[in-house]
């Protein structure tokens, strides 16, 4: 009955998104273009897992189950949402992603929710990809579906693995039999929007099986995975075990040929490597995270959310990283007294700036164009950075990197090393500004 109940008020709430958007597109078509200072995507965050996975140190935390939580959580995810869109003076909103934690715990009715209140306060087109992390022992069919009413349009299911031992290593809940089920119900539900991932270089594992798991999953997924190498972070249970000599130590030799096998076979399967450790074919790439990788504007709102954006007064210059209070009992405290928990606020400079762009936009296959990198710095530019340097003409001899007309990006075998390369590239970016800075200072 409590699930019947909240997929009523999914119905609902999205009917009321629905009404918003044809009243704002209207008979006169789509509002006018807003500049990319008033566009931003939005993240939101659902603290809450079943139980924390061996792996990982996510900001997330065990809920403690009423009723009376969520609501709490909902409201305060309502209220931030509307200030922060108040305080940046986004006018859109491209794109929505429910990650956590496990977003596929919360009901559908926080999602319709917050989907209904960015809605109220700016433009959400009637085609913005609204995703949702799901987790395959907390997303049946019927949940998905509530999903979908509630207007989530597209879903990221959380295999990790198709093999019940590494499962069971990695603390999962679910069994690889779990995670197909699942695929084929998202699939249905979400044709050709659903993506998944697998996890690569565990304690253990070898090049043969996990190719063959990579295999299965091509035949169950849709049009979007993900490669990522496990990394043993300091505090969880699985670096304990490793540093203790239960668990042996991951061999990153073998991780790095387990993704270049992986990328292969995925490029041999028709997907495209947009970013290192993307992949999409039919053209089904993630709205939501291309937005980062061009360092477009963000709005994180949730427990430990991060941010990216340029807070309306600014001048149209300063953007801001933001932090959200971790704790979510503490980050409720503070949206209900400032209508906002925003923990920590850093001013970027210019050149900090431009080492994200640089370092982002390398991550995917398009690189870094000529026309992007004016948008950030019209006063330098690539030719003038990369342009003349002897190691940055090594690594075109190399291939690993290209530089022409269209900017500057990793080949195929560059974006396979790119850590690497960066390091050259960031070094080159921070001299040329040292060098140039008095001719870049207004006034110099």
């Amino acid at each position: 009955m409590a699930l019947a109940g909240a997929r009523g008020r999914g119905w609902a709430a999205a009917a009321k998104v629905a009404q918003k958007r044809r009243q704002m597109e209207g008979a006169g078509g789509r509002p006018s273009p807003e500049p990319a200072s008033r566009r931003a995507a939005l993240y939101v965050h659902w603290p809450y897992c079943e139980k924390r996975c061996t792996y990982c140190n996510f900001n997330k935390y065990l809920p403690r189950g009423s009723v009376e939580e969520e609501e709490a959580v909902r409201g305060c995810l309502v209220t931030e949402a509307r200030t922060l869109l108040r305080i940046s003076g986004v006018r859109r909103v491209e794109s929505v992603f429910f990650g956590g934690g496990t977003p596929s715990l919360a009901s559908p009715h926080t999602v319709a929710a917050v989907l209904e209140a960015v809605a109220a306060a700016v433009y959400l087109p009637a085609d913005c990809e609204v995703t949702l992390e799901a987790n395959p022992t907390s997303a049946s069919g019927s949940r998905l579906a509530a999903f979908g009413a509630a207007g989530v349009n597209r879903v990221s299911i959380g295999v990790q693995s198709l093999d019940d031992r590494e499962l069971q290593l990695l603390g999962r809940t679910h069994t690889a039999r779990d995670a197909l089920r699942t695929l084929e119900e998202a699939r249905r539900l979400f044709p050709g929007r659903v993506s998944t991932d697998l996890l690569l270089g565990l304690p253990a594992q070898q090049l043969e099986p996990w190719l063959l798991q990579l295999q299965e999953l091509l035949h169950h997924c849709d049009d979007h995975i993900s490669l990522y190498q496990l990394s043993l972070e300091r505090g969880t249970s699985l670096f304990s075990q490793v540093q203790r000599g239960t668990l042996p130590s991951p061999d990153p030799d073998l991780a790095a040929e387990m993704y270049l096998e992986g990328r292969a076979a995925l490029r041999e399967a028709g997907f495209r490597q947009y970013e290192v450790s993307n992949f999409a074919r039919n053209g089904a790439l993630s709205t939501h995270n291309w937005t980062y990788w061009q360092c477009g504007q963000y709005l994180g709102i949730g427990p430990g959310a991060h941010g990216r954006f340029i807070p309306l007064g600014a001048g149209g210059h300063t953007r801001e990283a933001r932090i959200q209070t971790l704790e979510p009992d503490n980050w409720m405290k503070e949206v209900i007294l400032f209508g906002h928990g925003t923990r920590k606020r850093v001013s970027l400079s210019e050149l900090e700036l431009l080492e994200e762009v640089l370092a982002m936009g390398l991550r995917t296959d398009v690189g870094v164009t000529h026309q992007h990198w004016q948008h950030f710095t019209p006063r330098l530019s690539l030719w003038d950075i990369f342009g003349a340097g002897p190691e940055v003409r090594e690594l075109q001899e190399q291939g690993l990197l290209l530089l022409d007309d269209r900017g500057l990006r990793c080949s195929w075998e560059g974006l396979a090393v790119l850590d690497s390369l960066l390091l050259t590239l960031l070094c080159l970016l921070r001299r040329t500004w040292q060098q140039r800075r008095p001719c870049l200072t207004p006034g110099g």
